[in-house]
């Protein structure tokens, strides 16, 4: 009988694992070509992913890549560069989304999603956002999408309207705990309009997509800067104690429910908007690469990873237990004593939503550049 568990037991990959602790897997990554490939239905099964996230960076590096996309640009050429771009990336994401639209029935709408991003550029204006929002949302015309809208003060209201709407909502760029209270806020306030509108609360997914590496690389920098033993022997340690704080502040929303309006929509069959960790990749070498899921396993999350930190954890990836639950009091030591550096935690993460945003603008700059010439190319003949 042991043996046999312990073959059993072996059997299992680290991505396995992970799925059975609770935490749903999902590819930071799509491109036309790994859906013509194949490769995406693969990772489904090999890697237990159940879910795509998308973003103007990974558009962009799809577009400048291969030909995948010359028999669209072909039949867009002479077309404005945005409705290419939005003729693009929404058939990608609809593709995708019929893809895994059999783990969306078969887990009740939980997972099985794929987001698509607002245009950032509108990052600042609320009424833009939810304009586009709405559009992309008919424009996929699938269930299981999900709209991508940033958590800025002027996104908050855009979550907001878009969930009421019956619309599901992925918000992205999550660095702070203030602001990720405003968002959980943003969401049973959506929420509660929905249900009062008559909207299905059961098929109404969302996420919030708290970034975790990028805290690490400014916090690590400042470290570095100050110089001292006690100061160097932080580093690395910011990203995830700031991340298991989130998950406290989940747990009081989600679990604790002071104000009971969670309970209030749970029993019309609301689901709960699951923390979602993003930028997992490891940027410093001397870190173990799979640190950010390691460290970050606790049922009931979302983990989306780019496709190297994918295979680097089914490789090699760790889970032994929860990681996560009760975490909360030596996670707000750690960011204290980092704070004692003279590090401002409130600065930091404020710096890296304004850098996140310009980022994406940047990036969506470069997708509607290849676009063009894409298209340019098309309209001569060099295609």
């Amino acid at each position: 009988m042991t043996d046999s568990t312990s073959d059993s037991s072996e059997n299992v990959s680290p991505t396995e694992r992970l799925s059975e602790a609770g935490v749903a897997i999902w590819l930071d990554d799509l491109s036309r070509e790994r859906l013509r490939t194949g490769n995406l239905a693969e990772l489904m099964v090999t890697r237990n992913v159940v879910g795509v996230t998308t973003n103007p960076t990974i558009f962009a590096a799809a577009l400048a890549h291969g030909d995948a996309y010359a028999g669209i640009l072909g039949e867009l050429a002479g077309s404005d560069v945005e409705t290419a771009v939005e003729r693009i990336t929404t058939d990608d994401v609809r593709d995708a989304a019929d893809l895994l639209r059999p783990v969306y029935d078969a887990t009740g709408a939980v997972d099985g999603r794929v987001s698509i991003e607002v245009d950032p550029r509108l990052a600042r204006d609320t009424a833009a956002t939810q304009t586009t929002a709405v559009r992309l949302w008919e424009t996929v015309a699938r269930p299981n999408v999900m709209i991508k809208i940033p958590a800025t003060a002027e996104g908050l209201p855009a979550i907001t309207s878009t969930l009421a709407q019956g619309i599901s909502v992925n918000v992205t760029l999550i660095f702070s705990i203030e602001r990720y209270r405003a968002v959980m806020d943003a969401f049973l306030t959506g929420l509660e309009q929905a249900k009062e509108a008559g909207h299905d609360l059961s098929v109404i997914g969302s996420v919030a997509s708290f970034f975790v590496s990028r805290v690490d690389s400014e916090i690590d920098k400042r470290l570095n800067a100050v110089g001292t033993d006690e100061a160097l022997a932080l580093r690395g340690q910011a990203a995830i104690a700031n991340a298991r704080l989130a998950f406290a502040a989940y747990e009081d929303v989600f679990t604790t429910d002071d104000t009971g309006r969670w309970a209030a929509l749970a029993a019309a069959g609301a689901q709960p908007q699951r923390p979602l960790w993003a930028s997992t990749g490891v940027k410093d070498p001397s870190y173990r690469d799979t640190m950010y899921v390691d460290e970050l396993v606790v049922a009931g999350v979302v983990n989306t990873m780019p496709e190297k930190t994918l295979d680097a954890f089914a490789d090699h990836g760790i889970v032994l237990a929860d990681t996560v639950t009760g975490s909360g009091e030596q996670a707000a030591a750690t960011i204290a004593a980092i704070e004692a550096q003279g590090i401002s935690i409130d600065e930091v993460t404020a710096q890296l939503e304004d850098e996140g945003v310009k980022k994406f603008e940047v990036s969506w700059d470069e997708l509607l550049t290849t676009t063009k010439n894409g298209l340019d190319d098309a309209g001569s003949g060099e295609r």
